[in-house]
C-alpha cells in the first residue's frame, strides 16, 4: 500500500505546481466577491470579509498609484523617446515623407521631428493627473464590482472610456505648446515644406500634427497604466498600501 502514497504524491504536487498562477486571481476573486454578498465558505480558513466599500476603496488607490506612477514615469525625459513599446513615430500617412527625406540625405531633421513630439508628450503627460483623479473619484461600489469581474485591465479600461474625451480636449492645447517649445513645429514645418517641393511630390501631404501627438501620448499613457494594474493585482510588493494589501493581498 505504501509504494502508492509516492506517486499520487509527485502527481498532486505537480498540479498545484501548473495551478498556482492562475489560481492565485481566482483565490482572490473568489474571496472578493463572497466578501461583497456577506459569504464565506465554511472551512475555508478565511477570517474577517472585505467589505464592498473596502473594494471600491482598493480599486480607487489602485488606480490612484497606477496613474501617478505611469503619469511620473512618462513626464521624465526619455518616458516616451526611451520605450519602444509608446515611441512615436512619424505619422502613418507621414511616412512617404520620412522615407523620401532621409532617401536624400535629411535623416538627422527627420530625427530631430521625432525627438521633439516625443519631448513634446512627455511635456505634457504629467497634466492628466487632476483629471484621472476626479474620474476616480467618481467610482462607485457598481463600478467596483463591475472591474472586479474584469481583466487585469478592466480599471484601466474604465478609465480610458470616463476620461478620453475630456483628456484630449484638456492635451490638445497643452501638446500644442508643447510642440512649439520644443520646436516640433519648427521642424515639421520645415520637413512638409521640402517634401512639397520635391519634383516627384503629386499630393501634398500636412497631417494635423497636434491631433496625432495628442492621440498618441494619450495611447501610451493608457499602456503604462494597464502595467501598473497588473503589478498591483499580480504582485505584491506592488502593494504600497494597506488597503491595497487587504483588498489584492
Amino acid at each position: 500500500m505504501r509504494r502508492y502514497l509516492i506517486p499520487v504524491a509527485i502527481v498532486a504536487l505537480t498540479i498545484n505546481v501548473n495551478t498556482v498562477k492562475a489560481q492565485g486571481l481566482r483565490d482572490w476573486f473568489k474571496k472578493t466577491t463572497s466578501a461583497v454578498s456577506g459569504t464565506t465558505k465554511p472551512g475555508s480558513g478565511t477570517t474577517g470579509s472585505l467589505t464592498s466599500g473596502e473594494i471600491t476603496a482598493g480599486l480607487k488607490e489602485a488606480l490612484n498609484v497606477g496613474t501617478k506612477n505611469a503619469t511620473s514615469r512618462l513626464s521624465s525625459v526619455n518616458g516616451f523617446f526611451g520605450n519602444q513599446l509608446i515611441k512615436i513615430a512619424m505619422p502613418p500617412e507621414a511616412k512617404k515623407i520620412e522615407t523620401t527625406l532621409r532617401s536624400i540625405g535629411m535623416g538627422a531633421q527627420v530625427d530631430k521631428a521625432i525627438l521633439s513630439m516625443n519631448r513634446a508628450a512627455e511635456d505634457a503627460a504629467g497634466k492628466a493627473v487632476p483629471i484621472f483623479t476626479n474620474a476616480i473619484t467618481g467610482i462607485t461600489i457598481q463600478d467596483g464590482l463591475s472591474i472586479l469581474k474584469g481583466s487585469n485591465d478592466a480599471a484601466t479600461q474604465y478609465l480610458k472610456g470616463k476620461t478620453t474625451a475630456q483628456l484630449t480636449t484638456a492635451f490638445k492645447p497643452v501638446i500644442q505648446s508643447s510642440l512649439n517649445k520644443v520646436q516640433a513645429t519648427k521642424y515639421w514645418t520645415e520637413l512638409v515644406t521640402v517634401y512639397n517641393k520635391l519634383p516627384t511630390t503629386r499630393q501634398k501631404l500636412n497631417p494635423d500634427l497636434t491631433a496625432y501627438v495628442t492621440e498618441r501620448a494619450l495611447s501610451g499613457i493608457f499602456v503604462n497604466i494597464a502595467e501598473e494594474e497588473a503589478k498591483i493585482r499580480t504582485n505584491p510588493t506592488a502593494r504600497v498600501s494597506d488597503i491595497l494589501k487587504k483588498v489584492f493581498g
